[in-house]
């Protein structure tokens, strides 16, 4: 069975409609929006709600890593567009996600099995989905006689629902829940550090403790994951299990192939 999997699609759908391509299943291991774009602060939900020079300021924010002001900015970005636009500002967002899932969920082939990545709104997705797109959190599938687990979001110190961010306990509550699997599918990666190393962003982003714990104990086949950018390694084994970053799809518009 040949199988396609893409992580971080991030509004990409003219490749979303083609990533299935050849493949007799498609994996989809989350973050379908985009909320900006930071090679063209006009472009993604917040160019398109704030303007470019706004969306640009805040980028500078963030890559300064000064995210308290990021934060605070932003916050006053949402209420200034509400009341630009006369509507309530949670509303406004949310019409702006809806507006997004609506195309990128339009473009995505079936059959596909999917998970969230932490730039998602789960509670969003049931007005979506459809036949032959199946959603899995701390669940597991059969697909082409293998068990595959799926485990979506990420970890954040100040769980919310948008960015999807749980506490490591719940993290691990899912990992849990899937036993031992073949395939294990994530959003962020085990906690290895060459895979959560961001070299443009020169940063460690976040990855599981939990992830890895399963992996050592278990030694699924392999471990799919995206999340980070542009990672320092691509792929690593922890013991048997063939860790790898599938890529960001949004960048390359091309699906990560394997076969089982």
């Amino acid at each position: 069975m040949r199988v396609h999997v893409v992580s971080d699609v991030h509004g990409r759908t003219d490749a979303l409609a083609r990533a299935a391509d050849g493949a007799d299943a498609l994996i989809v291991l989350g973050d379908l929006l985009e909320a900006v774009d930071y090679t063209d602060p006009s472009a993604g939900i917040m160019g398109r709600l704030y303007g470019a020079d706004n969306v640009a300021h805040w980028i500078g924010l963030r890559t300064a890593q000064r995210f308290r002001e990021a934060g605070e900015f932003s916050r006053a970005m949402l209420a200034a567009a509400a009341v630009e636009r006369d509507a309530d500002p949670q509303q406004l967002l949310l019409d702006a996600i809806r507006q997004e899932y609506r195309e990128v969920f339009a473009a995505m082939p079936s059959p596909a099995w999917c998970t969230y990545g932490n730039v998602d709104a789960p509670q969003l997705w049931p007005e979506f989905t459809r036949d032959g797109i199946r959603v899995l959190d701390g669940e597991v599938a059969e697909i082409g006689g293998l068990r595959v687990g799926f485990v979506g979001g990420g970890i954040g110190d100040r769980p919310s629902r948008y960015p999807y961010l749980v506490t490591e306990e719940q993290f691990a509550a899912k990992v849990a829940a899937l036993g031992p699997v073949d395939v294990l599918c994530s959003h962020i990666p085990p906690a290895v550090p060459e895979l959560c190393y961001d070299t443009v962003a020169r940063r460690f982003e976040r990855g599981s403790h939990a992830l890895l714990d399963a992996v050592r104990e278990h030694q699924p086949r392999m471990v799919l994951f995206g999340h980070v950018h542009q990672p320092l390694h691509l792929r690593t084994r922890v013991g048997r299990t063939e860790c790898v970053n599938v890529g960001h799809f949004r960048e390359t518009g091309v699906p990560y192939a394997v076969t089982w």
